[in-house]
């Protein structure tokens, strides 16, 4: 998909997700000097989950992604082994503030991707949106599976 029709579907999926309140466990939500975005999430909570990720699927919507989420920090690392497309990785701590942004994972690629320190989610949305959108470390993520007590972000906003 052209990188101009996932940017105008991240947008308006976007504009659509301001006139909604609060947090949803099937939505991800980041804001950063960008201005907001969401996306349509798949919870990987489980470790099951977690292992087959977004492998075998030949294509994801723009507006839609996959939250990895642990049960506790922990160092974490990717790989893209039987991933069919290219996919941004957007790591977040337990206050849900980005980390650290891996652009354009290569497709069945073995090579692993670490996340920056102590990771509580990982965000993976469609290749080259993050750059698209500015999603950058420092940005915040918010969804319910952030414990709200220490959020930076809080649902309660």
């Amino acid at each position: 998909m052209p990188r101009d029709i996932l940017l105008a579907a991240a947008l308006a999926a976007t504009a659509a997700s301001a006139a909604a309140a609060g947090c949803r466990s099937d939505r991800v939500e980041l804001r950063g000097p960008f201005g907001t975005a969401a996306f349509t999430v798949e919870v990987a909570d489980d470790a099951a989950e977690r292992a087959r990720g977004l492998m075998f699927r030949e294509r994801l919507p723009a507006s839609a992604g996959m939250l990895f989420v642990y049960e506790r920090p922990q160092p974490v690392a990717f790989w893209m082994e039987n991933t069919l497309i290219p996919l941004d990785m957007i790591f977040a701590d337990a206050a849900g503030r980005v980390t650290k942004v891996h652009e354009n994972a290569v497709p069945r690629d073995r090579t692993p991707i670490p996340g920056e320190g102590e990771v509580l989610v990982v965000l993976e949305i469609n290749g080259g949106l993050a750059r698209a959108i500015g999603i950058a470390a420092g940005a915040e993520l918010r969804h319910p599976a952030i414990p709200q007590e220490t959020a930076a972000w809080p649902c309660a906003d």
